[in-house]
């Protein structure tokens, strides 16, 4: 998107590519194409999951991303540091509205230090990065519609696990209905010719595009294998720490400084980290030892 691609005529100025949406379509059809060739080649079971059901994640997951990216224009980048990395207890909140799970006290806790943590830890480093901007009221109102989005996606993704799917075959019932929702409106627009001319016109930013739809569907791959296996909640904790340890890695590779207030928050996410993992093996123990303590008949 900031890269110029230079035209093979002499002399003519080059020109970027401005169409975030065709980008997300091939990401989204070779995640479709490698889930399908994977499930045609080792033969999945069938499950019961309606096919309509993978259509409210594609929806909301693109809605999501809409907001994320129109939010930009009327928020701060304080607020938006903030609402990405509080959104472990949204996710919790709306586990219990779509799902009806619940979750122990400690859980709660340990996802407000790391939001905590994360939050000290992002706006200590990342303040001098962008420029800040006044913080609307619809700022606001479009932010809260990506944190609402963005937790109805992996809880409904987590929920649509109970007909016994693989995590392939979820990749493949999302992407499938992100593929019809995109390409309409990418002809409806007409900008899919558009964006076909200009891949015509330079071979590297086609390389360059492949290249990021193959590393966005093996992050696919990974993605629903985690929220398969450990749930929605656990899947936005990694997430949410995930942008710490990436400004982290860059401290340490490019030697930028981690100030007091930063190194305060790692070491609150740290600690959280330490208690989660704490607290569910004291649970795991206590199961187990109820599990095992013998059973008294009364006579």
């Amino acid at each position: 998107m900031t890269r110029t691609y230079s035209s093979a005529e002499p002399g003519s100025p080059g020109e970027k590519f401005r169409d975030s949406q065709f980008l997300v379509f091939m990401n989204r059809i070779l995640a479709l194409v490698v889930a399908g060739i994977y499930c045609a080649l080792t033969k999945q079971p069938r499950h019961g999951a309606p096919m309509y059901k993978y259509s409210f994640a594609s929806l909301s997951n693109i809605l999501s991303s809409w907001c994320q990216y129109e939010a930009l224009k009327f928020i701060s980048f304080p607020t938006q540091v903030l609402a990405k990395a509080s959104k472990v207890i949204p996710v919790m909140l709306m586990g219990k509205l779509v799902s009806h799970k619940s979750y122990e006290y400690w859980e709660y806790f340990t996802a407000v230090l790391i939001s905590l943590g994360v939050s000290m830890f992002l706006l200590s480093n990342g303040e001098g990065h962008r420029a800040p901007s006044v913080t609307t009221f619809s700022g606001v109102v479009i932010l809260a519609g990506y944190i609402v989005f963005d937790s109805f996606t992996s809880n409904w993704q987590d929920s649509l696990f109970k007909y016994k799917m693989s995590s392939v075959q979820m990749m493949f019932g999302v992407n499938l209905f992100s593929c019809l929702f995109t390409i309409f409106s990418l002809l409806e627009q007409g900008a899919l010719q558009d964006a076909i001319r200009f891949m015509s016109r330079h071979p590297d930013f086609a390389f360059h595009a492949a290249l990021l739809s193959v590393c966005s569907g093996f992050g696919q791959l990974f993605i629903f294998y985690t929220i398969n296996k450990f749930g929605a909640a656990v899947f936005t904790i990694i997430m949410t720490l995930r942008q710490a340890l990436a400004i982290l890695l860059s401290c340490l590779l490019y030697g930028h400084p981690v100030t007091a207030v930063g190194g305060v928050g790692v070491a609150v996410v740290f600690l959280a980290l330490f208690l989660r993992v704490y607290a569910r093996g004291r649970m795991k123990k206590k199961g187990r030892k109820a599990a095992e303590a013998p059973v008294v008949q009364k006579v």
